[in-house]
């Protein structure tokens, strides 16, 4: 399998805080990460790099074949453009227009930034609206939906691009307890169609069921990965199982 996703020592500093350590990572096509960790680890900084959200300071990272950062810096903007474009991000808030309607949440960013005809983004994105159980929510504004129901037109927003990967930063994270598993089963869906997958997240039993690998962060740095039978299992550290610990009572 392709790498998707290869990290080479990247680091972060927010002032003199160095959140990010010397890390190293790879993600093949179809692979499921999951990162896993106490609050303040540098999960969703690492993400937020890997999307370009954040930039980071040094190291070399490659996404979907393409270099992104160098040794000697990151790449031209045309080319950072087009890694934005072959991927998707679910924010743990939603981060939906509150003045456009759902339809319009997921057909924005097709016509605007694709330049696709407006009658094949709403054919698009009533198909996925279709997939996420919310066909009949498409003239609904996200003020009128729950927040499983917000969280799933984010996650079609996402898609309408076709992305070759998608990250997830704590999706469930700003649900009730109800709706958490609305928002699993969707994601168990996808990544049941080979769509290849970054997620940071706290549920553990997700992580436990979905991941292709698991990485466990604290203080900056990867404590440890493995595939969750052995992350998750009796063979862990002490520190993960410290950690899990909490997640088991």
């Amino acid at each position: 399998m392709a790498d998707m996703i290869e990290i080479k020592h990247l680091n972060k500093y927010f002032g003199d805080l160095h959140v990010l350590k010397d890390i190293n990572l790879t993600v093949k096509r179809g692979e499921k990460l999951v990162m896993i960790g106490p609050s303040g680890s540098g999960k969703s900084t690492l993400l937020r790099c890997l999307t370009q959200l954040e930039r980071a300071d040094s190291g070399e990272v490659t996404v979907c074949g393409e270099e992104m950062l160098t040794k000697d810096g990151y790449r031209d903007a045309k080319t950072l453009r087009e890694i934005r474009l072959k991927t998707g991000l679910v924010f743990q808030n939603f981060n939906l227009f509150p003045h456009f309607s759902v339809l319009r949440n997921i057909t924005e960013a097709p016509v605007r930034v694709l330049k696709r005809g407006k009658a094949e983004a709403k054919q698009n994105a009533m198909g996925l609206l279709k997939k996420m159980g919310l066909e009949t929510k498409a003239d609904s504004y996200p003020c009128e939906l729950s927040g499983g129901q917000q969280q799933r037109v984010s996650i079609a927003r996402a898609l309408t691009l076709n992305p070759d990967i998608l990250f997830f930063d704590e999706p469930t994270s700003a649900l009730d307890p109800e709706l958490t598993g609305e928002i699993l089963k969707v994601i168990k869906e996808l990544a049941a169609e080979g769509m290849t997958m970054v997620v940071v997240t706290h549920e553990m039993s997700f992580a436990r069921d979905v991941a292709d690998h698991v990485i466990f962060m604290e203080n900056g740095v990867i404590v440890e990965q493995n595939e969750p039978s052995v992350l998750f299992g009796e063979n862990a550290s002490d520190r993960v199982k410290q950690f899990l610990a909490r997640f088991n009572r």
